[in-house]
């Protein structure tokens, strides 16, 4: 059997890094990731990065940084207070990489780094349109498990 996904697409806000009660690092973040086609449409997908993945993007993305996530998808069920079913889909991330060079911005900053490997710069031009403005932050997550 076969459980992949890769994508690449802007975060929609800036990741935080968080730690469980046994000590491990864990960062959930989402992705916007263009559909592509004539109309302008994007999916918003949710990762999640653990351990050194989770400091990665911490301290190298923020909201509209491109990245690209190599990973496995994952499903869960859980309850609204309203007593409701639901399904909660996320990437597992595997591996997570720039896919865009650094703005000319002062030393110090956040930034997206350096352009890792041939296909970033294939589809940079392809991904590259969108800006951090082209997204909206979802705020009304009450209904998910996390």
């Amino acid at each position: 059997m076969l459980n992949c996904a890769v994508l690449m697409g802007r975060l929609t806000a800036d990741p935080v890094l968080k730690t469980t009660a046994s000590g491990k690092e864990v960062c959930r973040f989402g992705i916007a990731v263009d559909r592509g086609g004539t109309e302008r449409k994007a999916d918003f997908i949710n990762i999640v990065a653990w351990d050194s993945g989770a400091r990665f993007v911490t301290n190298h993305f923020s909201k509209g940084s491109m990245i690209a996530v190599q990973g496995a998808i994952q499903t869960s069920t859980y309850q609204t207070q309203k007593g409701e079913k639901r399904t909660a889909f996320e990437v597992v991330a595997k591996e997570l990489s720039f896919c865009e060079k650094a703005p000319a911005s002062a030393s110090g900053t956040k930034s997206a780094g350096v352009v890792k490997g041939e296909a970033a710069e294939e589809f940079a031009p392809y991904y590259g349109n969108a800006t951090a403005a082209d997204f909206e932050e979802i705020t009304d997550d009450e209904d998910l498990p996390f």
